[in-house]
Order: C-alpha cells, then sequence, then structure tokens
C-alpha cells in the first residue's frame, strides 16, 4: 500500500518539438510512431510547396493566349510534376501521417507493429521523391503526363532520362506505400487492446485498414509495371511496346 507522502511516479513525456535540445540527429532515426507521423507531415508539406510551384507556373502560361512564359517542354514536364507529386508525394504521405499518428492511440497500442519498417517507409518515401526531383538536373524532368501511359512513355518518344527517374522515384515510393500499408494491417489486427474488438474499432482506423488492403492489392502492379517500363527503356526490352 502507497502511504501519502510517497510521490506519484512521473510519467516520462516525449518531446514532438523538433526544435529540442536533442537535435536532429534524434528525429532522423526515430521510430517512435508519433514522431515518424510528423516527419510524414512534414514531407508532405515540402512536396505540397514544390507541387504547387509547379501548378503555379503552368497557371501563369495559361492566364492569357498565345502566351510563351514556359516552352511545350517545360510545360509538360511541369504538368507532369505537379500531377506526380500531389498524388504520390503529397496526399499519400499526409493520410500516412494522420495514420501513423493516431491509429496506435486510438487502438491502445504503445507503437506501430514494426517500427523500423515504419521509419523505413518514411524515408524510401522521401528518397523517392527526392529522386523524382532531381530528374531537373539531369537533363530534364518526366513530361508524359503524370499517367504515363504507354507509348508515350517509351524511349522514341520521350529520350530523356526523366522517365526513368519516374520510374525509379515512384517505385522506390511504392514500396515505402506497400511497407506502411502492411505496418498498419499487422498493428490493426494484432496490437489493439483486448476489450477492442474489430465491430468497436473507431471509424478512421476502419478506413485505414480498408485502404491498406487496397494499396497491398494494387501498388504491386503499378511497380511491377514501372519495373517493366525501366526495362524497356534501359535493356531495350519489349513489355509495353
Amino acid at each position: 500500500m502507497i502511504s501519502e507522502s510517497t510521490p506519484a511516479p512521473e510519467r516520462s513525456i516525449p518531446d514532438l518539438s523538433i526544435s529540442s535540445s536533442q537535435g536532429l540527429l534524434q528525429w532522423l532515426s526515430s521510430v517512435d510512431h508519433k514522431q515518424i507521423g510528423i516527419l510524414y507531415l512534414w514531407l508532405s508539406a515540402l512536396f505540397l510547396l514544390l507541387g504547387g510551384a509547379a501548378i503555379l507556373l503552368v497557371r501563369t502560361q495559361l492566364i492569357v493566349p498565345d502566351n510563351h512564359f514556359l516552352s511545350p517542354e517545360a510545360y509538360n514536364q511541369l504538368f507532369t510534376m505537379h500531377g506526380t507529386t500531389m498524388i504520390f508525394f503529397v496526399l499519400t504521405p499526409a493520410i500516412f501521417g494522420f495514420s501513423t499518428y493516431l491509429i496506435p492511440l486510438m487502438i491502445g497500442a504503445n507503437d506501430m507493429a514494426f517500427p523500423r519498417l515504419n521509419a523505413f517507409s518514411l524515408w524510401i518515401t522521401f528518397f523517392g521523391g527526392c529522386l523524382l526531383y532531381f530528374s531537373f538536373l539531369a537533363g530534364g524532368a518526366p513530361d508524359a503526363g503524370w499517367f504515363n501511359y504507354a507509348p508515350l512513355n517509351e524511349y522514341n518518344y520521350s529520350s530523356s532520362q526523366g522517365i526513368d527517374y519516374y520510374c525509379i522515384g515512384l517505385l522506390l515510393g511504392g514500396i515505402g506505400t506497400v511497407s506502411a500499408s502492411i505496418n498498419f494491417i499487422v498493428t490493426i489486427l494484432c496490437g489493439r487492446i483486448p476489450s477492442m474488438g474489430l465491430r468497436r474499432l473507431p471509424l478512421f482506423v476502419w478506413m485505414v485498414l480498408i485502404n491498406s488492403f487496397l494499396v497491398i492489392a494494387s501498388f504491386p502492379s503499378l511497380n511491377a509495371a514501372l519495373v517493366m517500363l525501366l526495362l524497356d527503356r534501359q535493356l531495350h526490352a519489349h513489355f509495353l511496346t
């Protein structure tokens, strides 16, 4: 029995401020789901600025008829980069950021089921986005539209290296998306408190669970198509020709 004079044990509260005294290295190496969720949101905000700048340039070109603000090549590149960025590197990291932060708290779990896989999903998505934007410095960004349909993405129609960076960047982002979805499924099905059955899951958790199954059903096909396109362009295969 604890006497009145015995002080209650203090519960340590993690500092979620990026400007904390622990420094930037602690954030970069963190496997805590709250910090990784915040980093996902910062990643989404960073690429939102880049994608927003691209569409501002596109809209400037369209503001008056017969405008020569952008060349046709630059217009196609910015149009492609805007769509690709908003879908794969803004919306997806934003959803994953809120999900990574909130799901363990909503189901009573201490952390995600695989904390290191959680960090891996974040950073491989970040490197995929950086590699995609590196194409501006490597001879030109992808210019076949963010949907990147064949045969416009084949070497005969787009000989710049931008499509190759598109394939590799989205392939890395797709790996991160599938890894995060697997982590969400295992966390929700195996990490919730014993008194919380599936019928008592919050609606947000149900949404993430169903969405994760949809990602696993769809993204491997996209990743396979990206690999086939890359083989077409680099090794002269004939998957999409």
